[in-house]
């Protein structure tokens, strides 16, 4: 592999302006399909297998025209203290609002209007009273228009002296990109400076990266409704493919001045540079990919497509460095070099004085039980609040407080009861019943007598005579663990109904499918781990020549990832330091980030393995003692793999600004797993294992060692074909 990249990073260096423009012409193309594409909506969510999912499909079914993917809004109305929503002025207000929101501006997208006094949508006590919107479009789909004729209309009847709030999804709109992911990138403008001391080197990343993720973005932009490509998809593959392809392109950069630096020509160096970093960011970019593709194991559309894109945009990263970064090494040639930077290396010329990087690893070989401690120890401590995990999806109640939303949710709530932003769907097919209208009866009454139960409402039978909903509102909170237990008790129910009534009996609604969501989560975590952790492990065995390195490296991001959702609960679920993070309403969870952190962390931790340990068995291979492998790496790698994982943290940082809760989670969870897995696994707990384990770190049984395709990441066959005169340890021409 050293050898095929080696000649593709001279041929990209030799036709720059052709490789160049290539790159440009393919942003320009993916930026046109980008702007001529319709602006993407919400993707559509389902959970395949789950009971939820056959009730929502049997519903789109039986009734034909009720869709729930169309948006909804519910304006909520509350009566001044000591008056009542019954009394005539406020009547006469509400029934305004509704008949302008039939007939105003954005009617046409709207399917129906409640009025609350037809619909029994009053309050006992006669102070709350809400109407419902239906919209024929998803929220994402709803025209500005349509939207400020919503937020017109609860002002208008705010100046009456009502409180009015509007909840609901027929608020929600695309994320956009803020001034915190602009933030991500200055920091790590400002780390490339410092770590090449040259504006040309630091450009170089930057440039490139942003050159990948544009092409990526605006590639999932064109085909995002071809595809069913939700908003948050583009974000996340902004987010990893920004940070990897400013670490790849960072990574060739620093090999290339190295190797001229040794004294050889430009061309030859990026080719090698290409040849041997390059085969490191092959790999890593390989089990970025598999981490991310991997998430199709969940058989979650919505996760699997995210997966997909965001792999999409690692693929591009990674030949984005392998073919425009050596091209563009063209062009700035030595002056990748700065006048600090090389006034910095004619001073330790001079003195030979050890850099950060040896003096560490130095200090870690002298005591590697003491530092191995530590850091297991302090990964335990932080990982303790994972134990206090709870798991949902965001809803209304999970707003910030300031927001209408929030404010609708809890009007509601004080207004209905608790479960009443949450209603359950009990969908009652009564194809096979004798009697359906008392089948329907016999459900409900049976409902109504449970635990946890605050209403039922029966509905009617369809056109059809085969199918009823039965709404039912729980007495607590939709994410309580009571209004769970009530979920299992009227499904448990189901098979006696069945066989007394011949009537099928299914749970769906909102609150049921995150139910059903978070179970599935919870039950593809384990087959999920496995996967991709064996084929990672696989990888990095090939990669290595090793079983023990391997096998060290999971471990390690084990740790790290646990760690990074203890962190995650401590902030977002207990509230530490949720001040300063700006999380305005702490909460559970969300269902996916366990299996989500798995995956996007254990391809990002690898890629910090691959880099770092690639060099050690680099030296060792050429001749070196285990120890001095290790001091040899992090002499070259640690400070690049330092800069590397500070610029990681600042991209994925930068997105904590999200107002999307799940973006700030995500932002946050990311960019702490990689402190712990770059600064506390790789830089500690790893030279900390080999030093211990010495020559055995290496070890290969013979007849597997024969069995692997030598793939020469360590560049071995490159050197023999250019006659470097750096003979071979004989230990490990006769390695067991």
């Amino acid at each position: 592999m050293a050898t095929f990249l080696y000649t593709l990073g001279r041929f990209a260096f030799r036709r720059r302006p052709f490789v160049a423009l290539a790159w440009i012409a393919l942003l320009v193309l993916a930026g046109v399909g980008a702007v001529s594409a319709s602006t993407a909506t919400s993707s559509s969510f389902s959970i395949p297998g789950t009971e939820a999912q056959k009730a929502f499909d049997l519903l789109d079914q039986r009734f034909p025209g009720a869709s729930a993917d169309g948006a909804t809004a519910r304006v909520v109305f509350k009566a001044p203290e000591g008056e009542r929503m019954t009394d005539a002025g406020h009547r006469s207000e509400v029934e305004k609002v509704v008949q302008g929101l039939k007939s105003g501006a954005g009617a046409e997208q709207i399917a129906s209007v409640v009025d609350p006094y037809a619909g029994k949508a009053v309050s006992r006590d006669g102070t709350t009273a809400y109407t419902q919107v239906s919209y024929k479009v998803s929220g994402m789909e709803l025209t500005e228009g349509t939207r400020e004729a919503l937020v017109e209309a609860g002002d208008e009847a705010r100046a009456t002296g009502l409180t009015v709030e509007i909840g609901g999804d027929a608020l929600q709109a695309v994320p956009e990109t803020g001034s915190g992911e602009i933030i991500g990138v200055a920091v790590a403008a400002i780390v490339l400076v410092v770590t090449f001391g040259s504006l040309v080197a630091a450009g170089l990343p930057l440039l490139t990266a942003l050159i990948g993720v544009g092409i990526g973005v605006s590639t999932i932009a064109a085909l995002a409704n071809v595809l069913d490509l939700g908003s948050t998809t583009s974000t996340l593959a902004m987010m990893i493919g920004l940070a990897v392809g400013i670490d790849y392109a960072l990574f060739i950069v620093s090999r290339y001045r190295a190797e001229l630096a040794e004294g050889r020509e430009p061309e030859d160096a990026a080719g090698r540079a290409v040849g041997t970093a390059g085969s490191a960011v092959v790999f890593a970019g390989l089990t970025v990919v598999i981490a991310l593709v991997g998430l199709a194991v969940v058989n979650i559309p919505m996760l699997t497509k995210m997966g997909f894109a965001a792999a999409g945009t690692v693929v591009i990263a990674v030949l984005v460095a392998l073919t425009l970064v050596p091209a563009l090494l063209g062009f700035a040639g030595r002056k990748v070099f700065g006048r600090k930077a090389r006034k910095r290396q004619e001073r330790a010329a001079g003195t030979d004085k050890p850099n950060m990087g040896t003096r560490w690893a130095r200090f870690v070989l002298r005591r590697p039980i003491a530092v191995l401690i530590t850091a297991v120890v302090g990964l335990g401590v932080v990982a303790v609040p994972a134990a206090s995990l709870e798991m949902g999806l965001p809803d209304d109640g999970s707003q910030p407080v300031s927001t209408t939303q929030r404010k609708a949710y809890d009007l509601l709530s004080d207004g209905f009861g608790p479960g009443f932003n949450g209603p359950l769907m009990v969908v009652v097919d009564v194809e096979g019943a004798e009697r359906p209208k008392d089948a329907v009866d016999r459900v409900t009454g049976i409902v109504k007598d449970m635990d946890g139960v605050a209403a039922t409402v029966p509905g009617q039978l369809n056109k059809a005579g085969d199918t009823s909903v039965v709404t039912v509102v729980p007495k607590d909170r939709p994410s309580s663990e009571a209004t769970e237990e009530l979920v299992h008790s009227i499904r448990d129910a189901g098979p006696g109904i069945t066989s007394d009534t011949g009537a099928e009996v299914l749970v769906t609604g909102s609150t049921a499918m995150n139910i059903d969501f978070s179970q599935k989560m919870n039950d593809a975590l384990l087959p999920y781990l496995a996967l991709v952790v064996g084929l990672a492990f696989l990888l990095l065995m090939l990669v290595f020549r090793s079983v023990l390195v391997p096998l060290k490296a999971a471990l390690g991001f084990l740790l790290s990832v646990v760690a990074a959702l203890g962190a995650v609960v401590a902030v977002f679920q207990w509230g530490w330091l949720a001040d300063v993070m700006g999380v305005e309403q702490t909460g559970p969870v969300m269902s996916m980030m366990p299996i989500f952190m798995v995956g996007v962390v254990f391809g990002l931790a690898m890629d910090y393995e691959v880099f770092l340990v690639t060099r050690m068995r680099e030296a060792y291979v050429h001749g070196e003692r285990p120890g001095q492998a290790v001091i040899t790496g992090f002499q070259h790698g640690a400070r690049v793999v330092t800069a590397a994982a500070v610029i990681m943290m600042a991209v994925f940082a930068g997105f904590i600004g999200s107002s999307e809760s799940m973006v700030k989670m995500i932002g946050f969870g990311l960019a702490i797993a990689v402190f712990f897995d770059a600064f506390v696994v790789r830089m500690a707990i790893v030279p900390a294992v080999l030093a211990l384990l010495g020559e055995k770190a290496w070890w290969l049984p013979r007849w597997l060692d024969k069995a692997l395709p030598n793939v020469d990441v360590e560049g071995e066959q490159l050197r023999k074909e250019l006659g470097d005169d750096t003979p071979r340890d004989e230990r490990e021409l006769v390695r067991a």
